[in-house]
């Protein structure tokens, strides 16, 4: 009855861990996002498998870099080794639930002096040589009365768990910043092709108005100001050239190889970026491995705090023995040989100077700053959506408008070239009207490559692909009205 007693004791116990249960904090979310035409809402999920997002661009060369890069980034390789460390963290934070098991030896042949102490002065030391064998196995368990067990594993698991989302957002991060790079590069292909077509009609102006000028219909500021324009054109070149060589190099480093031996041909095919579905900010933001990462270190920090309370409680250990122990090893396993103990050994601090205090004051400071850490990201994160909406709304008709303004200054550009060849107007409205148009194709050009770039943005603001993202009983409506190539198809509740 005794041994039930103190057993069901030492149960209820173990039940009360010390230290708070684990609870996110609560944040004061909006409904839904502040969406403009023509975006819909999906049902994003953060149990769905993100896929390969930049298959999305229908760009061959980009899917290779991708693959590329997450095999050789040394970021992601570093990332899987604190993983792996994490994980062999709990096994060995989760082998404290276990008995502990030794197993020792002993062999040696002894003197002992006769010389020594006497322990009885009615009887003389005699010096004595002889043989001692022994074999022992012993055992330790921990009573986690006071759950510091129990808050450690769940302080490795937090940990373990916080690794991992860090390493999908190593990877995330990842792709789209080579995504980034590799748009900005095509984008200043473009741009250089608007310089070499823009090159190639200033040196055709450059022979008319220098033709004009040697039978002496036209004077020299003619052609001055032709040649200075050209040269202009020709120095804004270099420059792209030098941006281009820098976003080459990075793509070169993204991708695991060296940027010597590195290089991108030019590639002037359009890219579309695709239509990216949204659904309300508290899902979106589930599928995000950096807010994750932040809501499971609050729970890593908790754990702490669990732990640094134990320590004002008794530390309870069992620590029994058995074993045998003989002068003559043919008598090892022999019954007077047996030897055994059991035993209980318990400390309690009774004055430390505050230092437990100190320490869950220490572990409690360290929770509330993994909160304020979490309420940063999660406002971070809903912060960069709605940037990343509005701001693909905006540069769509931004882009439409750019287009059009380019087919109205090559108009004027004609008007201007006619109205010169037949004396209405100075050479000087040429001149302008040739800027206008090299300036309405760089920007058409820049717009396009900000668009795709803001997409890559948006991409990582909703934690990566949004296909399959639906409910279980929306999935198939979902995946049509999101335009999910087959490849990228998820069956809900399914990985």
């Amino acid at each position: 009855m005794r041994l039930a007693g103190t057993a069901a004791a030492a149960l209820f116990l173990a039940a009360c861990a010390a230290g708070p249960d684990y609870k996110p904090p609560a944040l004061e979310l909006p409904v839904r996002w502040q969406l403009e035409e023509p975006w819909r809402e999906a049902v994003p999920g953060d149990a769905l498998d993100k896929g390969p997002w930049w298959q999305r661009f229908g760009d061959s060369q980009l899917d290779g870099l991708q693959q590329q890069a997450l095999r050789n980034s040394p970021n992601l390789t570093l990332a899987s080794a604190r993983l792996a460390q994490a994980r062999a963290m709990l096994s060995a934070a989760d082998a404290a639930r276990s008995p502990q098991l030794g197993l020792g030896a002993r062999a040696s042949r002894l003197r002992i002096s006769a010389n020594r102490p006497l322990t009885n002065y009615a009887t003389q030391n005699f010096a004595t040589v002889q043989n001692d064998f022994a074999l022992s196995l012993n055992a330790s368990y921990e009573l986690d009365l006071a759950g510091r067990v129990q808050r450690s594993v769940e302080g490795a698991t937090a940990s373990a768990a916080q690794l991992a989302a860090d390493l999908e957002n190593t990877r995330l991060l990842l792709t789209t910043d080579l995504a980034s790079a590799y748009f900005n590069l095509r984008a200043t292909d473009t741009e250089l092709d608007v310089l070499s077509r823009s090159i190639a009609l200033q040196r055709r102006a450059l022979e008319l108005v220098t033709a004009r000028h040697d039978l002496g219909a036209v004077s020299g500021l003619d052609v001055a100001q032709q040649q200075a324009l050209l040269d202009s054109t020709l120095a804004q070149v270099d420059l792209l050239k030098k941006q281009r060589a820098q976003y080459e190099h990075a793509l070169a480093t993204l991708s695991g190889t060296p940027a010597p031996t590195f290089a991108l041909a030019p590639d002037l095919r359009p890219i579309v970026p695709p239509a990216i579905p949204l659904g309300v900010p508290s899902e979106a933001l589930e599928r995000r491995p950096d807010v994750a990462s932040a809501e499971r270190a609050m729970a890593a920090a908790n754990a702490q705090i669990g732990v640094a309370t134990a320590a004002f409680y008794p530390s309870v250990m069992l620590v029994p023995m058995v074993g045998v122990d003989s002068r003559m090893v043919e008598r090892l396993f022999d019954a007077p040989s047996l030897l055994w103990s059991v035993g209980v050994s318990a400390t309690q601090v009774l004055f430390d100077g505050g230092r437990l205090r100190a320490n869950v004051d220490f572990a409690q400071g360290g929770y509330d700053a993994t909160v304020a850490n979490y309420r940063r990201v999660v406002l971070t994160a809903m912060q960069e959506a709605e940037d990343g909406i509005s701001g693909l709304a905006a540069l769509d008709r931004a882009v439409t408008q750019s287009l059009a303004a380019v087919d109205s200054a090559r108009r004027v550009l004609d008007m201007a070239t006619s109205r010169y060849e037949g004396g209405a107007s100075t050479y000087l409205d040429v001149i302008s009207a040739q800027q206008s148009l090299l300036s309405a194709e760089r920007q058409a050009a820049q717009l396009q490559g900000q668009r795709l770039q803001t997409s890559v943005f948006l991409v990582k603001a909703l934690g990566g692909d949004w296909c399959g993202v639906a409910s279980r009983s929306a999935a198939a409506e979902a995946d049509a009205r999101t335009g999910c190539p087959a490849p990228l198809r998820r069956v809900a509740g399914t990985r």
